[in-house]
């Protein structure tokens, strides 16, 4: 059924203030606010599950994976200006237990810090925009945020796996019901050679190995993070934490799946 134009105007704004809080590319932001100063930062309702499932990757990666890799992003000339141009110097990314502590609702640092959760952030609002569309009453709809998308119905959602060295081309389809997909592949988001957004915390550089990753979960905010942290970690002490499918492509071309995905692979 059509969305009401109420609920239309209701998302955008729950959008808007998601934003207002998390986005690290405006001045005005709670992040942004951080950045700038240490302190005890009280966050909205939303933030406890997307702090959890970073403190749960962030231990199964051994560290590679966290939220405070802003400032090595930044760094490396993904700025708010966009400048794509590499400042020349390197801070070590900071290990959480130094840096911050979040308590359940505030979160304190004890230094200024850049946060991003570019990693798993999109997949949570996927989720927050769906569960809007379940409180009005729609049983089947797709909601899709630039290739993290949470369905839901009876009918299967086929999605195309785009090859990470050809854009025009598929290694695969996914099959996804009544749940999420979401990829991550170091084409996108790429300014220079060997320059690209998904950053290892462990060493402040982009990684190399591993160039593209899918994975299919009960929610966006679990198929976002763990579609990250594919790149880090190995299957299988993933799913000793979480229940998902996934497929992953390595740099030398090598394909790798899960027994459980549910698709077709054309390589």
């Amino acid at each position: 059924m059509p969305i009401a134009a109420e609920l239309e105007a209701a998302i955008h704004e729950r959008i808007a203030r998601f934003d207002l809080t998390w986005s690290r590319f405006r001045d005005d932001s709670l992040v942004a606010r951080i950045a700038r100063e240490p302190g005890v930062w009280p966050f909205p309702d939303e933030a406890p599950a997307l702090f959890d499932i970073y403190r749960r990757l962030y231990a199964a990666t051994d560290g590679a994976m966290t939220p405070l890799v802003g400032r090595a992003l930044e760094e490396l000339g993904y700025d708010r200006a966009y400048s794509l141009r590499p400042s020349g110097t390197r801070t070590t990314v900071p290990a959480w237990e130094d840096a911050i502590a979040w308590d359940g609702s505030a979160l304190s640092t004890v230094r200024p810090v850049t946060l991003d959760v570019g990693a798993a952030g999109k997949g949570y609002l996927v989720d927050i925009v769906a569960g809007m569309l379940d409180a009005a009453g729609h049983e089947e709809y797709i909601v899709d945020g630039s290739g993290d998308i949470r369905q839901r119905g009876a009918a299967t959602m086929r999605v195309g796996l785009e090859h990470p060295l050809d854009t025009t081309k598929a290694i695969g389809i996914a099959l996804v019901r009544d749940g999420a997909i979401c990829s991550s592949a170091t084409n996108r988001r790429r300014w220079g050679a060997g320059l690209h957004h998904v950053i290892d915390a462990t060493t402040g550089l982009p990684t190399n190995d591993v160039i593209a990753t899918w994975a299919i979960a009960p929610t966006a905010l679990e198929a976002d993070g763990l579609s990250t942290a594919l790149f880090f970690a190995s299957p299988d002490r993933l799913a000793a934490e979480f229940d998902f499918s996934y497929v992953r492509m390595f740099s030398t071309g090598r394909v790798e799946f899960s027994p459980s995905f549910d698709g077709e692979l054309f390589t």
